[in-house]
């Protein structure tokens, strides 16, 4: 009971604060960096991504254009660009596992650092309420319940997540359990077939020696 009440909490902590928010990082060239995200199954997401000018005066050149993809675990491509600057993506998830979206900067000489915001949301929080606010003009208490609803709804739907992986879980320490067992009998049968077959090497030694 205490370890379910820790995972609902943190179940609610996840769901209510968003885990994925906007990421910055540096990239050198010729190198490619890739950013995991777990996502269930029917769950939607979004990302947004651009290269930070080193100069706002000046256009991006095209060393610090990146080629993107991201793909599922069972390596299906989900989007994909090349020599980009910006872009976004969005798909619902056709599959459970984690999801990979690598960015890869051209070779340059000498090296350069490209830096690259990063925005991956999935779920609930791939909406954005203050747009969805000003395009329906929402009021204030309105737009709080539907909110609220999204939210509970997101949680609802984790606790069964979490539900079948715990019933997983159950079932492969039900079925390792059973291998230790069946192994544990295993290897007590083969040193008592061992000690057997000494023993009776022994005995055969010291009739032929006379000695018993």
């Amino acid at each position: 009971m205490i370890l379910r009440s820790v995972l609902v909490l943190v179940l609610l902590v996840g769901v209510l604060f968003p885990a994925s928010q906007s990421l910055r990082f540096d990239l050198q060239s010729g190198q490619t960096k890739c950013i995991a995200e777990d996502i269930k199954s029917n769950s939607m997401t979004v990302g947004k991504y651009h290269v930070v000018k080193p100069n706002e005066d000046h256009p991006l050149p095209d060393t610090h254009k990146l080629t993107v993809r991201v793909t599922s675990s069972y390596g299906n491509n989900f989007h994909s660009a090349e020599k980009v600057e910006n872009g976004q993506f969005a798909f619902t998830a056709t599959e459970q596992g984690d999801y990979m979206a690598c960015f890869w900067a051209p070779e340059h000489s000498p090296p350069i650092t490209v830096t690259v915001d990063f925005d991956w949301r999935t779920g609930v929080h791939t909406k954005d309420w203050t747009n969805v606010a000003k395009k329906g003009q929402v009021d204030a208490m309105e737009l709080e319940l539907k909110n609220l609803y999204d939210t509970i709804q997101s949680i609802h739907e984790e606790m069964f997540y979490l539900r079948e992986r715990e019933e997983e879980m159950q079932e492969l320490n039900k079925a390792t359990t059973s291998k230790m067992f069946w192994l544990s009998f295993l290897s007590l049968f083969l040193c008592l077939s061992v000690a057997g077959l000494q023993f009776w090497h022994l005995k055969t030694f010291f009739e032929k020696k006379k000695l018993i």
